[in-house]
Formats: C-alpha cells, sequence, structure tokens
C-alpha cells in the first residue's frame, strides 16, 4: 500500500499560473502573507499530514466511529491526531486575525485542506465543518457571538457542524420541522436532526451546532426557518465551559465509506430543549445557511480532487510494482505500468485531478478577490465568478472522483477488488461525495437555473469571454499547444452553443441540467488545463529540460483527446431537448411482467 505524497510541486504551479499568487498575497489584509512565506509553510503542512495524518486513513476504514453507550467513540488514535493538527495550527489557516486567526488566503487554506482529504478524507470532515461555522458566524453572528466562539473554533479546540436534515426534510428544507420556543435571552430548541457529520466526538472540547428550526408563529416553507447556534456543552460570557445541553447523540450511521466520520442522528430537546441562540434575523435562516453550505460545496468538489490524487498515487505504485506479461521494448516480465491501457488509465486518473485541482483553485482565488481585492467593480465580478464556478466545483470534480477512483481499483486488477490492498477504500470514500452539500442533480439545476436563466446567460457569456480570451492571446509556439488551442476554441463554440439553446428553452431546463452543467464543467476545466500547458510550453521555450513541463503539456493533451470529446455527447444531450422523458410517467417504471 502506497503512502500519500503531497503533490507539492504540481501546488506550485498552479500557485504561479492559476492563482498568480504573488499579486494575489498584494491584496489588502494578505501582505504578511508572502509567496516566501507560503513556500515555508506548506511543506511544513505536508510533512504533518503525510507523516501524522496519512497513516491512520486504512486504520480508520477498518475501524468505524461508532455509538457505545450513548457516546461517540471515534476511529482509533484520531483524538491524538486531532490534538497534534490543533496544536500546530492546521485547522483553519483563513481564519481572521482578529480572532487569533494566521489571517492567510483560502487558497493557501485549500492547499491544507487537500492534504487533509488526500491524507484522510473522513478525518477531513470536521475541521471542513468547522471552517463552515466560521464562515457564518463571521459573515451573520453578533459582536457577542463573535466573541465568544470564533477564536475556539478558528483554532480547532472547538468543532462545528450545520443541521440541516430531517427524516421527512432531506433535500426539501421546507419540511424542517424542529422547533424553537423563545425563553428569555435564548431560545428552546427540540427536534431530530440527521446525517449530521461528526456530530458528535470527543477530538474537540466543545461542538458548535448551527441548527436551522422554526418559530411556532413562523410562517410555513422556507420562508419560515431561523438558524440558532446551540451549543453541545453550554457557554458563558467569558467562554468558560457550563453543563451539557439538551442534545445528545441517539445514532451512527454504518456507512458505506468515510467510516472514520461519525455521521449522527442528533436529538435535540429530551429533557425541555436545548439552549440556543438566534444568528442573524429571523427567518433568514436558509439563506444564511446557505452560505455555509456554499463554503462546503467548493470544500466537497476539493474532496473529489484530494480523493483522485490518492487513488492515483496508490494506482501508480502497484502498477510500477505489479509484473504481469511482457511489452516490446522491456526485457523480461514488464511491470504492468508498460502496458498501454494501463496508462491510459493512469493518465485519465491524472489528467482528471489536475483539472479539478486547477478549477476549485481558480474559484477559491476568486473568492479570496470577491472579499479583499480593493476595486469594488472586481469584488463584484469575482463574486459572481465564485457563484457560477460552486456548482461546477461541486459537480464536475466528484462526478470524476467516481471514475478515478474506479480506474484506481481497475488498475490493482482483482486485487483492487481485495480490501486489505486499500484501492477500493478510496472508491467508497468517493461515493458520497456526489450526494452530501447537494447532489449533483442539485448541483445542475443550480447551475442552469440561479448561475444561467437568472440573469439571461450574462454572467456565464463573461466566462466564456474569458475563455476566448485565451485562444485569441496565444500565439503557438509548437504544434501540440496549437492543437490544444484549437480543442479549446471547439469546447468554448459548444458551451455558446449551449447556452443559446437553454436560453431560447428555458422550460426544458430541469431536463437538460446535468449535461448542461458537464459540458460546462469539462470546458473551464479544460480551459485551466491549457493555461498551465501554454505556462509549462513558455518554460521549455526559455530552455528549461524539466521533465515536469513536458508532462503538463502530454496530459493536457490527453485531456484534449479522451476527455474533452464528451463535449459532444453533453451538447448533444442538451440541444435535443428532452421529449424522451415525456415519453414514461412513473408507471412505466416498473417490472415489466
Amino acid at each position: 500500500m502506497s503512502i500519500y505524497v503531497v503533490p507539492q510541486r504540481e501546488l506550485s504551479f498552479i500557485f504561479d499560473e492559476i492563482v498568480d499568487y504573488k499579486q494575489h498575497c498584494q491584496m489588502p489584509g494578505f501582505e504578511e502573507a508572502s509567496a516566501d512565506l507560503i513556500e515555508v509553510i506548506l511543506p511544513e503542512a505536508a510533512k504533518f499530514f503525510e507523516q501524522v495524518v496519512a497513516p491512520t486513513n486504512p486504520q480508520g476504514d477498518k475501524s468505524p466511529a461508532h455509538l457505545k453507550e450513548g457516546e461517540v467513540v471515534v476511529s482509533p488514535g484520531l483524538d491524538d491526531v486531532y490534538g497534534k493538527m490543533v496544536d500546530a495550527g492546521w485547522c483553519c489557516l483563513n481564519g481572521d486575525s482578529a480572532y487569533g486567526g494566521a489571517g492567510f488566503p483560502s487558497v493557501v487554506d485549500l492547499a491544507v485542506q487537500e492534504m487533509s482529504q488526500s491524507a484522510n478524507l473522513g478525518f477531513s470532515l470536521l475541521p471542513m465543518l468547522t471552517r463552515g461555522v466560521v464562515h457564518a458566524l463571521g459573515l451573520y453572528g453578533t459582536e457577542q457571538q463573535k466573541d465568544i466562539y470564533l477564536e475556539k473554533l478558528i483554532s480547532g479546540a472547538w468543532s462545528g457542524t450545520m443541521n440541516l436534515t430531517e427524516p421527512q426534510a432531506g433535500s426539501d428544507l421546507s419540511a424542517v420541522r424542529t422547533k424553537a420556543v423563545a425563553n428569555g435571552d435564548h431560545y428552546l430548541i427540540s427536534g431530530q436532526k440527521i446525517y449530521i457529520t461528526w456530530g458528535d466526538h470527543s477530538c474537540a472540547e466543545n461542538i458548535i451546532h448551527l441548527v436551522l428550526a422554526r418559530k411556532p408563529d413562523s410562517p410555513e416553507g422556507n420562508q419560515g426557518i431561523s438558524l440558532f447556534l446551540v451549543p453541545k456543552f453550554l457557554v458563558d460570557a467569558d467562554g468558560n465551559l457550563g453543563e451539557r445541553n439538551d442534545v445528545k447523540t441517539v445514532g451512527v450511521e454504518h456507512k458505506l465509506g468515510i467510516h472514520s466520520s461519525p455521521t449522527c442522528t442528533l436529538q435535540f430537546g429530551d429533557k425541555g430543549g436545548a439552549v440556543g441562540y438566534l444568528v442573524g434575523e429571523e427567518n433568514r435562516g436558509l439563506q444564511y445557511m446557505f452560505t455555509m453550505m456554499n463554503n462546503a460545496r467548493l470544500a466537497v468538489g476539493h474532496q473529489g480532487v484530494a480523493v483522485g490524487e490518492r487513488a492515483y498515487q496508490q494506482a501508480v505504485a502497484y502498477a510500477k510494482d505489479r509484473v504481469q506479461g511482457r511489452v516490446e521494448g522491456v526485457e523480461g516480465g514488464a511491470a504492468i505500468i508498460h502496458h498501454p491501457d494501463v496508462k491510459r488509465m493512469l493518465i485519465q486518473m491524472r489528467a482528471q485531478t489536475e483539472a479539478g485541482r486547477a478549477m476549485s483553485f481558480y474559484a477559491i482565488a476568486a473568492e479570496d478577490r470577491s472579499f479583499h481585492h480593493p476595486d469594488q467593480q472586481v469584488r463584484a465580478e469575482s463574486a459572481t465568478l465564485v457563484e457560477i464556478l460552486t456548482p461546477l466545483v461541486k459537480g464536475w470534480c466528484t462526478e470524476v472522483a467516481m471514475e478515478t477512483t474506479s480506474l484506481g481499483v481497475q488498475v490493482h486488477g482483482g486485487m483492487g477488488f481485495i480490501e486489505e490492498t486499500g484501492a477500493a477504500q478510496h472508491m467508497r470514500d468517493a461515493r458520497i461525495l456526489p450526494i452530501y452539500e447537494g447532489t449533483n442533480g442539485i448541483q445542475a439545476l443550480d447551475f442552469i437555473g440561479r448561475k444561467c436563466l437568472r440573469d439571461g446567460g450574462q454572467g456565464l457569456s463573461l466566462l466564456i469571454a474569458e475563455m476566448a480570451e485565451t485562444a485569441k492571446s496565444v500565439t503557438a509556439s509548437s504544434s501540440a499547444i496549437e492543437a490544444l488551442v484549437d480543442s479549446l476554441q471547439v469546447a468554448i463554440k459548444q458551451c455558446q452553443q449551449a447556452l443559446d439553446y437553454v436560453l431560447a428553452n428555458p422550460q426544458q431546463s430541469a431536463s437538460l441540467a446535468y449535461g448542461y452543467m458537464m459540458l460546462f464543467g469539462n470546458s473551464v476545466a479544460y480551459w485551466l488545463m491549457v493555461k498551465l500547458a501554454l505556462a509549462a510550453q513558455k518554460a521549455i521555450d526559455q530552455g528549461s529540460k524539466d521533465r515536469f513541463y513536458a508532462q503538463k503539456i502530454a496530459t493536457t493533451e490527453f485531456f484534449a483527446h479522451q476527455l474533452l470529446t464528451r463535449n459532444y455527447a453533453y451538447l448533444s444531450s442538451v440541444v435535443r431537448g428532452s421529449s424522451y422523458l415525456d415519453s414514461l410517467d412513473d408507471k412505466d417504471f416498473t417490472t415489466i411482467q
């Protein structure tokens, strides 16, 4: 079984060519986070996640978190590992310095998140959800709430969760029934929430739950939902812990993957009501929670990148060691990495992972600009870009993660189907990614609806124009680069054609959404790969003999020839309409006798 190694060279290339970090860190608030400092910090983070966290991954899979006598027992060793992560300061690098955070750009924090996610995907969800709580409280919490909770959350001493789903209310949050009854300066919360990631554990001193609930006099539907802060242990005005709140874990799910993450069913109010505090204004809880959820969706998209990287590294290590058959030009028995079909699978894993990484960092760099750029217009344009890219990062990156991890099993052959090799774990872990934080069907509806039809395609048109500007500005220095740009121009035309069709046929949008999302995801990912290939070719033209640059171009060529060609199918699924869906009704989906 391979040990995970952080792809530091790839991250550095992304920081240079996609993020333009030397310019990025000049924005107000980031002046101390220089490129030189990042070159020191990220290798230290790499050592921690390679040496301390990554070895816990197989054991966490074999020894899942579970409920025992009403308490959650986490996977062996994770209490200690989490404490070390808190002490080392790796929980939330982009935390506000006003509350004890390091104040780094989110792109730096994303690099550390990837290390955590590749090292142990289930464990990485613990700080990921806390980041979401920090994000929501930073935007909507009162000054008192920020003073009491943010410093502990940012450091990781306390963790956080978001509580949306109920047994009768999955993706339809208008059906939320959890109650919040005013009681002096707080509310009493009662109800049940399910699928709460790291809903209870012993790693942190306290757990801060953000809970969607409804006041008795609130209107029905989405408009009557408010957001409440409910701590596991009550906290006084000075931040000291008090008695246990009226919230308990009544179940921990037995899951296909991410076994080290306790997915809990939480019961609020068995003893009269859990003490909760209103966050923001009444009846605006869904809006606030979606701020947290969109933050989590971007993180989940990058989980697809991270687990793909881990699966790829393991597949390469196995392919180099496994001798099977003969290959022309190789003496004696050949390692399977010499077989063309194995090389095809490995380069596909690499191409999809690198493309997803580029798109994810591109999105987070835009998020940084949306908050910190000194130009108001740039902030606004960047915020629009983040909105557009969020369903693509979450949807496309997690869809291809399923392919990548499945290929990892295939490279191992029969041994991939055997749990002891570890390849199957990556595939099982990845399967949740297209599901949680809004299924990819919901991402597709969001992309085609809110991110396209709502503004008449203006935001997407700006993105298409930026892609076209890259293609237009290139002076090809090699036939390979010329061919890559030609393929990019085709992808741009396909995106424009799909956009035109959807704008002309909005009534079909729900039926066309998935293919539409995948077309744009594939195209944007490829565009960013081309940008990296152009930078690589520039280095080669300047005399570099570094194989890294040749590899980058070859990987982009593979994407163009083997993955971008899927656009023809995606586009066809859009412009041919959806009348076939009307040919069957619900009665047709039964066993044919």
